[in-house]
């Protein structure tokens, strides 16, 4: 089968099983199990409303309670104003154009809001989001287009394996004193590379760093703007702050994640807010909307006089919104124009601001956890394309088991890794863990290639402390409980903080309460880290150290570090099933968060039946880091 003809039967099973989850879970849901689900803000509250582009009115609301609840409402996504009163059929349907804090501007295919809009008991729903789903498939589709089509297809080509990656190695090399060699080694091969360089970043060896040395060297040499983009907009966030830091005019399309006034600043709203023709817009929109009130006090039973006067006054209306549409136009292009470097999610690459500009390089962060069809929405813009990130650590997720088994769980990173070895450089140096948390990692992922830098290669907790144990609980009866689809062991659970209360007595002689260690407790399973906060909530002796210990699942914590991990394992069976423990990956994301210690609470009898498990247990016993949790028994 044609290559991009599989993407697309892969995507559209994924489509369909996240379709039926999302429409299972509305049917099924109150506001209230919506709103906790992070799917909906209820109550809110309009603040303002404002006609758009294309005659649609955009309304800004903001919810009035339950404002430190999760959501997911992000800009970009389809949601839908509703009327609580009767919300099958009070409902209007549209995008977020922006979303800081607790408010949001929603864009509804309208000129103006209902008379239900006036009774109160207003919410916002997310909606399914397509608009990804048609961006991915109309990326498949162009790539399968372009592809024989000459030099347009010849990236294409390249990425696919029918040709070769080339690369000129007649330029200067690039020297930047503040790397190392193999991140140096990284920059130099990003400069070469004609169609494709690949950073791969295990943990703590400075990925982003690299990324944004290279980023800054392909400036300074060719002076032409770079696409930055990234599956997660956390992700981009942090790219778009060390990209300005250095002194580079970054553009951030789409709206942060993360809100800061830094980050603000760095967006399209707030570089179109600042422009000097600004002034003329505003006040074309007061005008605008003062025929708009005027005619909105023409009811629509009136006479054929008003009903010629209201029209006339809507007309008006447009005509002005037109002006503004055409200067908004005018001030976007000129921000653009004045971009260095445009920073966006894989699927905002095609926002209709930047929707037709093509690039000479785009780059591609956490390609690791990026699905394929999103990453070749951004390729289609460049003739070279860098990724970063690394194929040892979790891939993204998928909803349909028949997907993810038919290959959409294999990367475009993971792909190119094994056709381009020539394309790779391997950062090897990293600024995280003690040698000795590093060392299975190292073994078993990277060809123990990787090493630790100077600086943590043997930093400790105290003197004399271990920085690995595994705490093995085989015969201990901590059996495990199937909780639905998810499995839990409490009693290893009540051990784990036991063994973490005992340490924290010990840290309480050498560290002030202010600077105790990080903690981070993790689990693979759901239903264990559900369990695990209960626990901590009941042990009184660590609530002291409370903003210093987060408990959460070991996807939660990809790219984020701590002083102290803790895993619990979880399984333990006579049956030695292991389950999804059997994704390796996962378990270099968990043993690789910790800097100073790394503590694994798991039965060696279940764990043993992979070869993964028995040679790290044999790697703690060669590092008398092995320990029974009989030795802590009362």
């Amino acid at each position: 089968m044609d290559y991009f003809k599989k993407q697309l039967e892969l995507l559209q099973l994924e489509r369909e099983e996240d379709k039926n989850a999302y429409q299972l879970l509305i049917a099924s849901s109150s506001v209230a199990d919506r709103r906790a689900a992070g799917m909906a803000w209820y109550p809110i509250a309009i603040r303002d409303t404002e006609l758009g582009r294309g005659d649609y009115l955009t309304v800004e609301a903001e919810r009035t309670t339950h404002q430190d609840v999760a959501h997911q409402l992000r800009f970009g996504v389809s949601a839908a104003l509703f009327s609580n009163h009767d919300p099958k059929n009070d409902r209007l349907e549209g995008t977020i154009t922006w979303q800081s804090g607790n408010r949001l501007k929603l864009t509804l295919r309208t000129d103006e809001l209902p008379d239900w809009a006036d009774n109160g008991k207003l919410g916002i729903d997310l909606l399914f989001d397509d608009n990804s789903y048609d961006e991915m498939q109309s990326a498949l589709k162009e790539a399968e287009i372009r592809k024989d089509k000459g030099n347009e297809g010849h990236l294409i080509k390249v990425l696919l394996g029918e040709k070769p990656a080339t690369f000129h190695h007649e330029l200067v090399t690039y020297h930047l004193p503040q790397l190392n060699a193999s991140q140096q080694a990284a920059v130099e091969k990003i400069i070469a590379a004609n169609e494709i360089a690949i950073v791969h970043g295990p943990p703590g060896t400075g990925k982003t760093t690299t990324l944004v040395q290279a980023i800054k060297a392909l400036w300074k040499l060719e002076h032409l703007p770079i696409l930055v983009a990234a599956p997660s907009n956390t992700a981009v966030d942090l790219l778009s702050e060390r990209l300005s830091a250095e002194g580079l005019n970054v553009l951030r399309i789409g709206n942060p994640a993360r809100v800061s006034a830094h980050l603000m600043s760095l967006t399209l709203d707030a570089r179109i807010a600042e422009h000097t023709s600004m002034k003329e817009i505003r006040a074309l929109k007061k005008q605008a909307n003062e025929f708009r009130d005027m005619a909105h006090k023409y009811k629509r039973n009136f006479g054929r006089a008003e009903r010629e006067q209201r029209k006339a006054l809507f007309t008006e209306a447009r005509n002005i919104m037109k002006t503004v549409s055409d200067t908004e136009q005018y001030i976007i292009d000129d921000v653009i124009a004045r971009a260095q470097v445009i920073t966006t999610t894989l699927v905002g690459a095609n926002h209709y601001t930047v929707r037709n500009l093509q690039y000479k390089t785009v780059v591609i962060d956490e390609a690791g956890q990026a699905l394929e069809p999103a990453c070749w929405i951004p390729i289609l813009k460049a003739k070279k394309v860098i990724l970063a990130g690394d194929h040892q650590q979790l891939p993204p997720t998928i909803k349909s088991n028949e997907a993810a088994r038919r290959g959409l769980s294999t990367t475009l990173l993971e792909k190119c890794v094994a056709l381009h070895p020539e394309a790779v450089v391997m950062l090897e140096e990293q600024y995280r863990m003690h040698a000795t948390i590093m060392g299975y990692a190292a073994a078993s992922f990277y060809n123990s290639q990787l090493r630790a830098h100077a600086s943590v290669a043997e930093h400790t907790l105290f003197t004399d402390d271990s920085p690995l144990a595994f705490i093995d609980t085989a015969g201990c009866g901590f059996e495990e409980k199937q909780d639905g689809t998810s499995t839990t062991n409490p009693e290893e659970a009540a051990f784990l903080f036991k063994h973490l209360g005992r340490l924290a007595v010990e840290l309480d002689t050498h560290y002030p309460v202010d600077q105790f260690p990080s903690i981070a407790v993790i689990s693979p399973y759901k239903q264990q880290v559900t369990l695990l906060k209960e626990q901590l909530q009941h042990a009184p002796d660590l609530h002291k150290y409370g903003n210093r210990i987060s408990v959460n699942t070991i996807d939660s914590f990809q790219g984020q570090e701590r002083d102290i991990v803790y895993i619990s394992m979880t399984r333990s069976n006579t049956e030695n099933k292991i389950g999804f423990l059997a994704d390796i990956r996962r378990m270099n994301v968990a043993m690789t968060r910790a800097r100073k210690k790394l503590v694994v609470v798991g039965d060696s009898g279940t764990l043993s039946q992979l070869p993964f498990y028995a040679n790290f247990i044999t790697y703690a016993e060669q590092h008398n880091a092995y320990l029974s949790a009989w030795e802590f028994m009362d």
